[in-house]
């Protein structure tokens, strides 16, 4: 989990530096006129007798002035290559911010007025982190959002809005000035933060930062072998494209038509409003939990979840839990694994159609062979650990804002 390394402090420290630094480029802009004006004053009280100018300083200006010229020649060539360092300059700039686990363009943090954007560290793995983790089912967490900003500490009562994942709770204005989110995702989060679908700040919502440096290192080496340039949408072809090389480089063999058919159904998945292309941080979301299932274990992933997951996920397995000591049924388990994504369904929409685009999760997934699942499969009690660390990918998946699915297919 990403978290903020600077607070007041820092946002107070970086102030001063900018001031200091406005400052001096302030100073450098205002140098050259004293210089003219003086050279202008030694000219006016100079004898008329005298000569203008030394022989020698004639020299030096003359092959000054040959500088000048010679430097100003080649700049026709210079501007023909500016594109290319342009185009690259940006593209390492991308892939910074990749590994940083920042999808910020630089445009849009060049702002005198703008605070400081927050440093992100990945996490590490711990010895324990395979190791089983004890949650209690009667012990109701309910932990309570913090009280100040967690970008300027200032206490301001209903015009904090609260994340519904962590406990963090921000102002609007100071979301603004981040620059993390624009007009649009601002007026969603004034929407929804204090209703029951809830809203997930800028933490929570990249799952990026769930992975460790290796593990995005890894990824990251992926998508430069595929080509896939960060912060770019893609369209069903390059999607298609990058699993045929994935493919080709865990199994040695290329997809097959229904493999690449379900491909489709994943597009799909990741453009719930059919704009013909998915956006990169869905497309990223989505390799992050890839990474997630391939690499780290369900006991890891339960480590991942936050009070509030945990909460929610203890109040919708006793909501299901009712005089069954304790234990729920494999079907009854699948329905509350739905239940994370009912917050997508934003035209009315039932969880079952959205499970359905996405075509096969788990084999525990309506959506996989439901015809070959046995009635004794369908009754087989489920204990409140097994329900949660199964379920843990699920809530994960359904951290961000976006109305996309982010599950992982397996093809």
């Amino acid at each position: 989990m990403g978290v903020l390394m600077s607070k007041k402090q820092q946002v107070e420290r970086v102030q001063k530096c900018s001031a200091v630094v406005s400052a001096f480029q302030a100073g450098i802009k205002e140098r050259p006129a004293p210089a003219k004006q003086a050279e202008g004053e030694v000219e006016e009280g100079k004898d008329p007798a005298k000569p203008s100018a030394n022989p020698e300083e004639k020299n030096t200006e003359e092959a000054e002035q040959e500088e000048t010229d010679s430097t100003a020649g080649p700049s026709t060539s210079q501007q023909a290559s500016a594109p290319a360092r342009d185009e690259c300059k940006v593209n390492q700039e991308a892939w910074s911010r990749l590994r940083d686990g920042k999808g910020v363009e630089p445009e849009d943090l060049d702002k005198s007025h703008q605070l400081t954007p927050p440093a992100f560290v990945r996490p590490k793995r711990e010895a324990d982190d395979d190791q089983p983790v004890e949650v209690d089912l009667e012990k109701k967490e309910q932990p309570p959002s913090d009280e100040m900003c967690d970008v300027c500490e200032v206490w301001t009562a209903d015009d904090l809005y609260p994340c519904r994942i962590c406990t963090r709770v921000f102002h609007d204005g100071c979301l603004r000035e981040l620059g993390y989110l624009r007009a649009e995702a601002l007026q969603e989060m004034r929407d929804t933060a204090h209703t029951v679908t809830g809203w997930s700040c800028y933490y929570c919502d990249n799952l990026n930062l769930l992975l460790t440096e290796e593990e995005m290192y890894s990824l990251m080496e992926t998508f430069k072998q595929c080509k896939i340039i960060p912060e770019s949408c893609l369209v069903s072809d390059e999607l298609l494209q990058y699993r045929h090389f994935a493919s080709k480089q865990q199994f040695d063999k290329d997809l097959t038509d229904e493999q690449e058919e379900e491909v489709l159904a994943q597009f799909a998945a990741l453009d719930p409003e059919k704009k013909g292309h998915i956006e990169w941080s869905d497309f990223l979301y989505f390799e992050s939990l890839a990474v997630l299932r391939k690499l780290r274990t369900e006991n890891s992933l339960v480590r991942l979840l936050t009070g509030k997951e945990r909460e929610k996920a203890r109040s919708v397995f006793l909501g299901l839990a009712l005089d069954k000591d304790g234990v729920i049924t494999r079907a009854e388990c699948r329905q509350a694994q739905q239940s994370w994504f009912q917050k997508l369904n934003k035209d009315s929409q039932s969880c079952n159609v959205s499970i359905s685009h996405v075509g096969p999760i788990c084999e525990s997934s309506p959506a996989s062979s439901g015809s070959e699942r046995s009635k004794t499969d369908e009754s087989r009690p489920v204990t409140w650990a097994d329900f949660l660390r199964e379920s843990a990918i699920y809530i994960l998946a359904a951290r961000p804002n976006s109305s996309a699915m982010h599950i992982r297919l397996p093809l």
